[in-house]
């Protein structure tokens, strides 16, 4: 028998976590792409909203199309069974690529 408490612990609410590109470069097509690999490991679905805008996570023409240079500011929305992992794996990316070059 279905139980209405079994839907709603199905139902995932969205996480969201302020990141910040410091690479010099920013979020150019290695990085990028890289970025958008990791994503797509995650069950859960990652968004980044940035200036009003949202773009895929897991697309890598909408994450060069979010034009993530130096200093850029955006949230990354996750939401999923593993959307906590996801945040935090995906900022902790971000502040690795800071060092590196092309």
């Amino acid at each position: 028998m279905f139980d209405a408490s079994d839907a709603l612990a199905m139902v995932w609410r969205p996480m969201k976590r302020e990141v910040k590109v410091l690479n010099r470069l920013g979020l150019h097509a290695r990085p990028a792409a890289e970025f958008v690999r990791c994503v797509r490991t995650f069950k859960s679905s990652v968004l980044i909203h940035k200036e009003g805008e949202i773009f895929h996570a897991d697309s890598i023409l909408d994450v060069l199309s979010a034009s993530l240079e130096c200093g850029s500011s955006m949230t990354l929305e996750a939401e999923g069974e593993d959307a906590e992992t996801a945040l935090e794996k995906l900022a902790l990316m971000l502040v690795e690529f800071q060092n590196q070059e092309g």
